[in-house]
């Protein structure tokens, strides 16, 4: 991560913390709303892979606030989730992964127990692969000048990533967790509502398989490996 982001990385959860307690205008007054604004135009001039970073952390802070609309356009808004839940689900990580190295059963810590490592790592590895597709989706909408249907095919495969992650994910961290994970004192359920919420969120499951499997059917085969790693390159 480059200096600059980490930077604005930095200020935005200063502003969100804020924006937790007081509401969205904090947000919109430190100027992210200019976030993809050419510095030409008196915006920032930042590009998807900023807007993925500071989402992911609005995703941890302040999920129920519409920060993804103050930053992104419409036909964006399907990305901008996915940085949401891929923020989101890292935090379901990091909270059971603390409980479970502090919360004491048959005198050691649950993360001694191999099932609880095992559940983990699954979870660990689908939060990952959605942290994955972000970055790979902001890669592609940064190479076509943020052109959504340029960009259909990785926005298809992320969101659809995505959703399928939510159930593993809030799944393992509430077992993990027991019953504290459902409390209103606990911060979990402050990131798994709001995935299950974003799952549905411009297109359930159904939606986008059907959206990128039309797209790999018209390919066909070979047309799907050159497109690929032309991509990737």
């Amino acid at each position: 991560m480059s200096a600059a982001r980490n930077m604005l990385c930095d200020t935005a959860r200063a502003v969100f913390a804020e924006a937790a307690m007081v509401g969205i205008a904090p947000v919109g007054e430190a100027g992210f709303g200019l976030l993809l604004v050419p510095e030409a135009e008196g915006g920032f001039g930042g590009d998807w892979g900023d807007v993925n970073a500071v989402l992911q952390i609005a995703g941890v802070v302040v999920p129920d606030l519409p920060v993804a609309e103050l930053i992104a356009g419409e036909t964006l808004q399907p990305a901008a989730t996915v940085s949401l839940m891929a923020g989101a689900m890292g935090q379901a990580l990091a909270l059971s992964i603390d409980h479970v190295n502090t919360r004491q059963q048959f005198g050691r810590p649950l993360g001694k127990f191999q099932a609880v490592q095992q559940s983990l790592a699954v979870m660990a590895c689908e939060v990952r692969a959605v942290e994955a597709a972000a970055a790979a989706l902001a890669a592609r909408l940064d190479a076509v000048g943020l052109d959504a249907a340029a960009a259909d095919f990785e926005i298809a495969a992320a969101k659809l990533r995505a959703n399928r992650a939510v159930g593993v994910v809030t799944a393992i961290a509430h077992q993990v967790h027991g019953a504290i994970g459902f409390t209103e004192e606990y911060d979990l359920h402050r990131v798994t509502v709001p995935l299950m919420r974003w799952r549905g969120a411009h297109g359930n499951d159904a939606f986008w398989a059907a959206r990128l499997g039309r797209q790999v059917a018209a390919l066909g085969g070979r047309g799907l490996w050159e497109t690929m790693t032309a991509r990737g390159a």
